[in-house]
């Protein structure tokens, strides 16, 4: 059974019909949506599949152009008057029997006079309508997919678009996560870059003294230190502790320095 029917008239916009319908069915797959000219098999019966197709739908979108209603018939007359004219029999079947109808108007095509359809189609007039021009062609289509997976939720689930937006989604922290690993590394130039304003040693293996704006003595040299910041390492890691008088933030890194006070 097929989601949506497409509904046309040859001989106006048969072009915007076939892409409308080709690129539903990329969307949704080919089996959701019903086009006479691709699905009808060969050696099926036209008319009865076309009026099974059409009861059966959830959706019909009735593709109208600026020639919609003026198509002459046979007689000579609009195609449309004619009660056994195929678009009409399809947009009334599906109007009869509760089907959600879905105007597209193409190009130039106004919003639809109910002066010009017959008592059986009026009520096609009062349906709202999605435009689709060739020259916004891509935008349009999208947005008339949008719309019928969101009226038409098992439809949705189908979505080719919607599935790949969602993997693309879950595919972005992945491959963002080693950028943002890159920038959590201290690495030493780093260190050396931001760092304004102190006095002291720093090489690349972040090892000797460094005070930061300290506020009151400092000594660098062999003995204990008092009444100032206290920083120790070696070559391949840095005791660090800032503060003022009064407080003291010490971070260790890597390993102890091997040598007591006594040593110094």
């Amino acid at each position: 059974m097929s989601d949506v029917f497409v509904n046309y008239r040859t001989g106006d916009e048969e072009s915007a019909a076939t892409m409308i319908a080709r690129e539903l069915a990329r969307r949704f797959g080919r089996e959701r949506i019903f086009f006479a000219s691709d699905s009808i098999e060969p050696g099926h019966r036209f008319p009865v599949e076309l009026m099974r197709a059409v009861e059966e739908c959830r959706a019909l979108l009735a593709v109208i152009g600026p020639r919609w209603a003026e198509v002459r018939g046979a007689g000579g007359r609009p195609a449309i008057e004619a009660e056994q004219d195929w678009t009409r029999r399809e947009i009334r079947t599906a109007l009869d029997r509760g089907i959600l109808v879905f105007p597209v108007l193409v190009g130039k095509a106004t919003r639809i006079d109910p002066a010009v359809l017959p008592g059986d189609l009026r009520e096609l007039a009062d349906c709202q309508y999605r435009r689709f021009d060739h020259r916004n062609a891509e935008a349009d289509l999208t947005a008339l997919g949008d719309a019928l997976g969101r009226l038409l939720p098992e439809l949705g689930d189908m979505d080719r678009n919607a599935r790949a937006a969602r993997e693309r989604s879950q595919a972005e922290p992945r491959t963002k996560q080693p950028g943002n690993a890159e920038h959590t590394r201290m690495r030493s130039r780093d260190v050396g870059q931001r760092v304004r304003g102190g006095i002291g040693n720093l090489n690349g293996a972040l090892s000797g003294t460094f005070v930061n704006e300290p506020q009151g003595p400092v000594h660098t040299g062999r003995g204990h230190q008092y009444n100032a910041p206290h920083f120790e390492g070696d070559n391949t890691g840095v005791q660090f502790t800032a503060g003022d008088n009064s407080s003291t933030l010490q971070q260790r890194f890597e390993r102890e320095r091997g040598r007591s006070d006594n040593e110094r």
